[in-house]
């Protein structure tokens, strides 16, 4: 009989496991998108090929490349048709009992670009978007990358709830490998949130090419971290900065505490590298002793 765990335990995922859908028709054409709604774009054949690809890649990652049978995946799906396509060819590389769940998440679609796209006016659109930011841009009758920011928010505080109250029916002798099929701007903004990433940081990140992973992987100290199974030039082809790069690397090994107190992103993101410490208290103590001489001689002055 499996050790299924009790209410009061809450085991985390091993892994969380982000993955862009493969090769649509509007990716390989942009015309599409005047012919179809986008939620009804389909994949490409070579669109279905990387996804049958891609589900032999999420299973030697959460296998540790055959070693371990000890194991379960749970996915999380955006509800367009690429998205699903993606799931269906991805499931085929996994035994029907390895897959303990699918839920269809509506919080992690695409982001609206509008109903119906016009090819010439949405090229004129995106360039607009350049020049004003990709994160607070909004298109008309759609989305900024903000509005899909605060929906990807309210789902991942329901991913949480699902964890804490252990509604992945999660095997105490089984890892436990969550993977969530959407889109490349949803994919970002999720880690933006996850990893409390500035608007800045996410204006370098690049997109997630088709069908390919993000893996964050819980490491020893209790925190998520890329760096586990990503290299550095991995993260740095994906835009990340050095500190960014610093931080997943203190993730993969630090507790919560110290990667609180010594995160590199902690401050040195909003200040100015600060001087020494003697250097600043002298140099508030003068500018004190000097605000208190001023008042003096204005005071003297007024009494005067």
């Amino acid at each position: 009989m499996k050790n299924r765990i009790s209410d009061q335990t809450r085991i985390l995922p091993k892994r969380i496991i982000l993955i862009r859908h493969g090769e649509s028709q509007g990716n390989r054409d942009n015309s599409a998108y005047t012919a179809w709604p986008d939620h009804k774009i389909p994949l490409t054949q070579n669109g279905l090929n990387q996804a049958r690809i891609a589900g032999r890649q999420i299973l030697r990652v959460i296998s540790d490349d055959g070693e371990s049978n000890n194991w379960n995946v749970y996915f999380y799906v955006s509800p367009y048709d690429r998205a699903r396509s993606t799931l269906r060819e991805i499931g085929r590389a996994f035994k029907r009992e390895q897959i303990i769940g699918v839920r269809e998440e509506c919080r992690i679609r695409e982001q609206d670009f509008g109903n119906f796209q016009v090819e010439e006016r949405m090229k004129d659109i995106k360039e607009t978007r350049l020049r004003f930011g990709r994160f607070f841009y909004r298109f008309p009758e759609g989305e900024s990358a903000s509005d899909v920011y605060d929906r990807v928010s309210g789902f991942l505080e329901s991913l949480w709830r699902d964890i804490d109250m252990n509604r992945h029916h999660q095997d105490r002798s089984n890892d436990l490998n969550l993977v969530m099929i959407s889109h490349g701007l949803a994919s970002r903004v999720f880690m933006m949130k996850w990893f409390k990433w500035t608007v800045e940081q996410f204006e370098f990140l690049s997109n997630f090419g088709n069908c390919e992973l993000r893996v964050m992987q819980l490491g020893v100290g209790g925190e998520y971290s890329l760096a586990i199974h990503h290299s550095d030039e991995e993260m740095q082809r994906w835009g990340f900065s050095n500190e960014m790069i610093a931080d997943q690397k203190l993730r993969a090994h630090a507790s919560r505490g110290e990667w609180n107190e010594t995160s590199p992103l902690c401050l040195d993101v909003f200040f100015d590298k600060f001087e020494e410490e003697d250097s600043t208290d002298n140099t508030v103590q003068e500018d004190c002793d000097d605000s208190v001489e001023e008042k003096c001689e204005h005071e003297d002055e007024n009494t005067s």
